[in-house]
């Protein structure tokens, strides 16, 4: 389902370090310089007379309770059109670098409690989910699957939940002929080829509305 950004429209961007990119918080129009600013660059290239103005609200650290506890103030106070949402790998990654569970149902409440918020405050919202993703480059990083998977299976269950658009990524990188490591140097933050590849994942999302 192809996601119709309206003219003169507001595009928010929200999750953690992928999509904060380095964003500068004291400038709340900067977009950071990774993803985001990629998709937000060419999609205004392709259509400069659409007037889209896009936000990046990524946090990095932040798990989807993080998200939860500032969900007013940074998207429902900016009243977007669009709400584009990437979040979860940390709520993997805490588990096996500090021994902090989000179990896979409490994941979804808090995903759930958000997107339940944001249908109540903005009804005509169009909303876009971006599945959380991992790039393992060792043995150790690979099982940290076995926390992931049920979670991006979660995403794909609130996607559908929500009658929202699911940019579908956790399996592109792995599939793509390339090593690894031009993606990622660390198996969960990403290079600018990997940047770009998630942009272009997100533009075929979109379409700007008549």
């Amino acid at each position: 389902m192809t996601v119709e950004i309206p003219r003169g429209g507001r595009v928010l961007f929200i999750g953690d370090s992928i999509t904060d990119a380095g964003r500068d918080r004291a400038d709340g129009a900067d977009l950071g310089v990774g993803w985001a600013m990629m998709a937000a660059a060419w999609f205004t290239a392709r259509h400069p007379g659409h007037r889209v103005a896009f936000r990046n609200r990524g946090v990095g650290g932040d798990r989807v309770r993080d998200l939860r506890a500032r969900w007013t103030d940074d998207c429902l106070a900016l009243a977007p059109q669009v709400v584009s949402v990437l979040i979860g790998i940390n709520d993997t990654w805490r588990r096996y670098s500090s021994g902090e569970v989000t179990t896979t149902e409490e994941f979804g409440t808090d995903y759930r409690q958000v997107l339940a918020a944001t249908r109540d405050a903005l009804p005509d919202v169009r909303l876009i989910l971006v599945e959380p993703f991992l790039i393992p480059l060792d043995d150790p990083q690979g099982r940290w699957r076995e926390d992931l998977d049920p979670k991006v299976e979660m995403v794909r269950k609130l996607a559908a939940e929500f009658d929202a658009t699911l940019v579908a990524v956790d399996a592109v990188f792995g599939s793509a002929d390339a090593d690894d490591r031009v993606w990622t140097d660390d198996g969960v933050h990403l290079t600018p080829p990997g940047h770009a590849l998630l942009a272009q994942r997100w533009l075929a999302a979109v379409t700007p509305a008549t």
